[in-house]
């Protein structure tokens, strides 16, 4: 179950609405959804939490990149919703080759990839990294984490954070009743 949750700054402080994410398939979707909850082009956060499993914050300024944190990579690689924001910061390309007919080989592999009769996999019960796509997602906080810091989140306090942190976040921005108002 997720909990996603716009914050944007306004001249009287903060305005909370929680967000469906239904719609959106990429990290421009989730700015631009962020862009339009933005008035004069001020600071809005999208929260997205799932279960206390993993939390992530996407800042938006106006045209400017947007700011990206995750608590725990290898939780969020696993969610749909986390996997835009760790593709994005891991630098990993959204395209799924599958979509290009001319990558297939008839054998059911991509070109350039091994057909797995060749190798040897091992099982290793101890690695706290994910893997996804062929690719290993490291396991703990990626991302900008000073992405709160100007707003009262010192980057110790929010990789302290554990359990209910958006409610532990929206307090240190002074924003923890109106975010309650929408929980």
């Amino acid at each position: 179950m997720y909990f996603a949750a716009l914050l944007a700054r306004t001249e009287d402080g903060w305005e909370a609405s929680d967000t469906e994410l239904d719609d959106v398939e990429t990290l421009s979707d989730l700015t631009d959804l962020a862009r339009e909850a933005s008035v004069d082009e001020d600071t809005v956060l999208v929260f997205i939490e799932q279960e206390d499993a993993w939390f992530g914050i996407l800042r938006v300024e106006g045209e400017e990149d947007p700011r990206i944190y995750v608590s725990d990579a290898a939780a969020a690689a696993r969610s749909s919703y986390g996997e835009i924001l760790i593709d994005e910061l891991l630098g990993r390309d959204n395209d799924d080759p599958a979509d290009d007919l001319d990558t297939l080989d008839l054998d059911g592999t991509e070109d350039g990839e091994p057909d797995g009769k060749d190798e040897e996999y091992k099982d290793d019960d101890n690695d706290d990294s994910s893997v996804t796509d062929g690719e290993t997602v490291p396991a703990g906080a990626v991302g900008d984490r000073e992405i709160l810091a100007d707003l009262g989140l010192s980057e110790t306090d929010l990789l302290a954070l554990e359990t209910d942190a958006m409610a532990e976040i929206a307090d240190a921005l002074g924003a923890a009743e109106v975010l309650e108002t929408v929980r």
